[in-house]
């Protein structure tokens, strides 16, 4: 198992930008991929961005594409989620996931972290 903590939420404007941080601790980080997901009040946790063991494959759900990167530092034992060009629609609480596998998943995650509260204002 590993314990994940998640950290850089807060409350910004439309059109910024924010960096979330997660760091990993316990079972061997580098060798699993890891996610981020994310909730918005009165909805279902959705898929956010996943990123493979070597940091070579990256996957986004469409709602992110092009303004969300998800990266890592194995060195670190750290997965970050840099996002630009924020909507009030973004506004979530964001969770960092460790992954079952090796390989890039949008479901094959079995460790959550505590959760980061990110709001967006118009």
């Amino acid at each position: 198992q590993v314990q994940l903590v998640e950290s850089g939420g807060g409350l910004v404007q439309a059109g910024g930008s924010l960096r979330l941080s997660c760091a990993a601790s316990g079972r061997t980080f580098k060798t699993y991929a890891m996610g981020w997901f994310r909730q918005a009040p009165g909805k279902e946790r959705e898929f956010v961005a996943s990123i493979s063991w070597t940091g070579r494959t990256t996957d986004y759900a469409d709602s992110v594409k092009g303004r969300f990167t998800i990266s890592r530092d194995n060195a670190k034992n750290t997965v970050y989620l840099q996002m630009i060009s924020l909507k009030p629609d973004d506004t979530a609480v964001y969770y960092c996931a460790g992954g079952r596998i090796g390989s890039v998943t949008r479901t094959d995650f079995g460790s959550w972290g505590q959760g980061t509260q990110v709001t967006v204002s118009s």
